[in-house]
């Protein structure tokens, strides 16, 4: 469909025939939900052996009693897990809880308010703090700075990763700039795979940016491969080559693994930021779900076990992303509706409307009973400054039910785009 150069008789006979079928849509009553990337009730059987696996063998390999307080940095086993999980040594691998999200709130707030290395290093001793943040993005990232009162700059996104030529001219000319966010393996909403040579001119930022300056690498969707394995280039290597491994702090869990509910959470770090981030732990935490973690690496011993793992959970994400990708090439393919990547992993379909069109679609669908992330949402203050960009997560929904709600999702950005063009 090309609304560029259509006729306004033409706009006004399509807006009544789009608006027929969202009304017939609305009576349906549907309640279908495409917000988050949570796993399925499907995914999550895959790990029901967690329940019971222990069978009262609550001992870790170095003979610590799990039940037991202690054990601030986690199993020498689960250790292992994180790290063949990050692609890193274990040595440098924290494990904390069921979620990353807090291990990275923890790591900035130690950073911003304590300093990860020593109280001087304490960004806020010297007053403006911002962050580099590449949209579209992860929401619940942008959500930490709101909280902590640290500003958000925005970085588009390529194909590559983010616009480095933006990033290093940006660092170069401001040292308040004191972080950036990084999904580096099917970013979300987008699904891209920084390229290697994105890997390492972010390796080598610190070599221009102010003191201080972190990169936080959220791995989340490491092993999350929905055909072939895309391989993501190694920012500690990287960091290594150039002599700046104390600026990154990388991030990863199980909670799109096993139980999203009770996952394990992973940090990797150099020497000097783990002691100075185990220095906070210490005042705030008497240690981790030991048990967890136990449960965690006896149901995947091995990296050849995740692997086969997640070859699972691909055969049940495979189909709900290729119905998204058939209805918006059937629907919108040779138009100028919109634009959209097929991602080779992760969880989300990023997809960009006309501008000034995002929210009146999001606004459609939900009368019609499809629940969609807000429009914004994947931009810092939830303000996505041309209204484009809309995130559809489609793991939940069975694949009727994805078929329903890919058909109002078509509709809605179809009617808000026609009903735009009249208005302008």
């Amino acid at each position: 469909m090309q609304l560029e150069h259509a006729a306004p008789g033409q706009l006004r006979a399509l807006e009544a025939q789009l608006a027929d079928a969202h009304r017939t849509f609305v009576a349906q009553g549907l309640a279908l939900d495409l917000t988050r990337g949570k796993p399925s009730a499907e995914q999550l059987a895959l790990s029901d052996a967690l329940d019971g696996i222990l069978d009262g063998r609550y001992l870790a390999e170095d003979g610590t009693d799990t039940r037991n307080y202690g054990g601030l940095d986690g199993l020498p086993e689960a250790k292992r897990f994180g790290a063949a999980l990050m692609g890193v040594d274990p040595g440098s691998v924290l494990v904390g809880g069921n979620s990353s999200l807090t291990l990275m709130y923890q790591a900035v707030l130690v950073a911003h308010r304590f300093g990860l290395t020593g109280a001087d290093s304490a960004w806020s001793r010297g007053g403006t703090v911002r962050f580099l943040c590449p949209v579209p993005g992860y929401d619940r990232h942008f959500t930490v700075c709101e909280q902590l009162g640290i500003e958000m700059l925005t970085v588009p996104m390529t194909a590559e990763g983010p616009d480095m030529d933006r990033v290093e001219a940006m660092l170069a000319a401001d040292p308040t700039i004191k972080g950036m966010w990084c999904v580096p393996k099917y970013s979300n909403p987008t699904g891209v795979v920084y390229s290697d040579a994105t890997v390492d001119r972010i390796a080598r930022l610190a070599r221009v940016a102010g003191e201080g300056f972190r990169v936080f690498w959220d791995n989340a969707y490491a092993v999350h491969d929905l055909r072939e394995v895309r391989p993501l280039a190694s920012i500690e290597a990287a960091c290594r080559a150039h002599g700046t491994v104390d600026s990154v702090l990388q991030f990863a869990s199980t909670s799109k693994i096993t139980h999203a509910g009770s996952g394990v959470a992973f940090m990797s770090a150099s020497p000097a930021n783990l002691a100075g981030f185990k220095a906070f732990l210490t005042a705030c935490t008497i240690g981790p779900d030991k048990v967890n973690q136990l449960r965690t690496v006896r149901l995947l011993p091995d990296r050849d076990a995740l692997m086969a793992h997640m070859q699972r959970h691909a055969a049940i994400l495979a189909p709900r992303f290729a119905i998204v990708l058939r209805v918006l090439e059937e629907q919108f393919a040779g138009g100028d509706l919109g634009q959209w990547e097929a991602p080779a992993g992760g969880y989300f379909v990023a997809f960009d409307t006309r501008p000034g069109v995002a929210s009146a679609a999001v606004a459609l669908a939900a009368e019609a009973g499809v629940k969609l992330t807000p429009a914004g949402a994947t931009f810092p203050y939830g303000r996505d400054p041309q209204d484009r960009n809309i995130r559809i997560a489609p793991s939940v929904p069975s694949l009727p039910q994805l078929e329903t709600a890919m058909a109002v999702f078509a509709n809605s950005v179809k009617l808000a785009s026609v009903r735009a063009a009249l208005a302008g």
